[in-house]
């Protein structure tokens, strides 16, 4: 996860627009506030991560099967 990076764009697996990388805090990744629709941060488990392409996270799941844990 150290190629994990502030600003680098989440996506799920077929490539859909999930969130921006905040930063990494132990084995979740913080996404910033401006994709949340509540307006708090939103976090991602490591395990959820497939891969890094460029300056996108790509992860191992659908956005609608996707947890999330709020701030």
């Amino acid at each position: 996860m150290m190629d994990i990076r502030e600003h680098m764009e989440i996506v799920d697996v077929d490539g859909t627009h999930i969130g921006t990388v905040d930063r990494v805090e132990g084995d979740r990744i913080k996404m910033t506030k401006k994709d949340s629709r509540d307006g708090q941060h939103h976090f991602l488990n490591t395990k959820q991560v497939a891969g890094i392409d460029g300056d996108r996270v790509k992860l191992n799941q659908k956005a609608s099967a996707l947890k999330l844990q709020a701030s």
